[in-house]
């Protein structure tokens, strides 16, 4: 069994509008959302093996205040092949996990995210900033995940808390 935390960065700040988008950090809300979701998932005595995230700033932050909320230890997988990718390309990533990792988190961007669930599990909902989607797969390794071993098992997100 492979288990997938799908997880869309948190609120991202639009202040500075001479701020290359690459390097936008979290706004307010998201610095308040990040924490309070890794706190959801510790609660749910969710543990990673392996923590993937996109290098841009808003993504790299959520995943280091999530990561430190679950106690995760290890080292963060960055890929500056994350930004601006595709669907295939995200696939492509997780099957590539080594097969010891039984439960791993993809930090991102949308519509890249909302495009891989939707290929999983027909997952037809927004994933909003700091949303988390989680996928079971019915597998034993990372190369066989696809959409017909996959099940939704949770969509998460701040506002459903309020």
């Amino acid at each position: 069994m492979k288990k997938l935390y799908i997880i869309r960065h948190a609120k991202s700040s639009w202040k500075d509008m001479e701020l290359d988008d690459y390097n936008r950090p979290l706004n307010k809300r998201g610095k308040a959302n990040a924490p309070f979701m890794g706190s959801i998932l510790k609660k749910q005595k969710v543990q990673p093996d392996i923590i993937i995230s996109s290098p841009v700033l808003r993504a790299k932050t959520t995943a280091k205040i999530i990561a430190k909320e679950v106690k995760y230890s290890k080292k963060i997988v960055f890929r500056d092949d994350m930004y601006e990718s595709s669907p295939s390309r995200l696939h492509k990533i997780l099957t590539k996990i080594d097969d010891k990792h039984s439960i791993a988190f993809l930090f991102g961007h949308n519509p890249e995210l909302n495009m891989l669930a939707e290929n999983y599990v027909d997952f037809d909902e927004n994933i909003v900033t700091c949303g988390v989607v989680e996928i079971e797969f019915d597998c034993n390794k990372w190369i066989d995940i696809s959409a017909k071993n996959a099940t939704l098992v949770s969509f998460d997100y701040p506002k459903k808390y309020n």
